[in-house]
């Protein structure tokens, strides 16, 4: 089954006796749920609201659980996957959703000047009374955190009912066996699959790829990226342009690719201390393996 959700393109695909509507049921509650919590697009969601008005606020069992998600992402990734991006986002002209977005001329907005954001230490999150009370001038953007936070629920929901392979926008969450052995995944390094693509078979875990190339947009004479490096707030311009990673869950996974594109040279390090695996192409196209990533097949 192939779907589209917050501009992004996804597969959902099932086995041993469990069926793709049954399946789909579950992938567009999640899809409900996350959007009215964490669109940030959404003047009438829940972080929308959040982000307007000053705190404290009782969170939804559904934002609860995208900030657990967040706080993780945050402290896997060393602090580069960053809740708290959101006004340097906007300040290169990420303002609405990707699909509106088009070019942005120089003119219109002149040179950002963005700096360093201001960390999960400013949002003061209490998961246990389910709590949140923003610093002034923070504001959230769970965009990536929540978009693999949707991949792993629709997966939890669904493993002890048969085999489950969920993708969402590069975010791959699977179980089981697929109708023939273990899922094979396409990988990609623009997010395009044709189908003569590099393949690689799991049958648990996450799979999660993070591109420069993707969600790119010209601002001016120059051409930005959705990726922001927390701690100068300018896009991501690391040494890699591409990072595909392996993980137990699609949050972590997501959080660890977005990373590697921040991270300088010590990434693959980085990765591979952390216990995961990971493909990752520098500008030149060079390939990099990471801790034991699997045999590649090709399609």
């Amino acid at each position: 089954m192939n779907f589209t959700v917050w501009g992004l393109s996804g597969t959902l695909h099932t086995s041993g006796g469990l069926e793709v509507d049954d399946a789909a049921e579950r992938l567009w509650y999640w899809v409900s749920e996350i959007d009215s919590a964490c669109n940030r697009f959404r003047p009438d969601s829940e972080i929308s609201h959040i982000n307007a008005t000053s705190g404290p606020h009782t969170l939804s069992p559904t934002l609860t659980r995208a900030l657990i998600a967040a706080k993780r992402a945050y402290d896997i990734s060393e602090g580069a996957c960053d809740p708290t991006i959101l006004t340097s986002l906007e300040m290169w002209g990420y303002d609405k959703d990707f699909a509106l977005l088009g070019e942005i001329a120089s003119s219109e907005l002149g040179d950002p000047s963005p700096g360093p954001s201001p960390g999960f230490e400013r949002i003061h999150f209490d998961p246990t009374t389910s709590s949140v009370n923003l610093e002034p001038g923070v504001r959230l953007d769970l965009g990536s955190s929540a978009k693999a936070l949707l991949a792993d629920l629709v997966v939890a929901d669904l493993r002890d009912r048969g085999g489950v392979c969920v993708e969402v926008g590069g975010d791959v969450a699977l179980s089981g066996t697929g109708p023939e052995g273990p899922w094979v995944i396409g990988v990609s390094d623009s997010l395009t699959i044709t189908g003569s693509e590099p393949r690689v078979a799991m049958s648990a875990g996450a799979l999660a790829t993070s591109s420069t190339r993707v969600r790119a947009w010209t601002r001016g004479e120059r051409r930005v990226n959705h990726i922001i490096d927390p701690s100068t707030g300018y896009p991501a311009d690391g040494p890699f342009v591409s990072a595909t990673v392996s993980a137990t869950d699609c949050v972590s996974a997501n959080a660890l690719s977005t990373a590697a594109l921040i991270w300088d040279e010590t990434g693959p390090f980085r990765i591979a201390q952390g216990g995961s695996a990971a493909r990752l192409v520098r500008r030149d196209g060079t390939l990099v393996f990471v801790g034991g990533w699997p045999n590649e097949e090709d399609s």
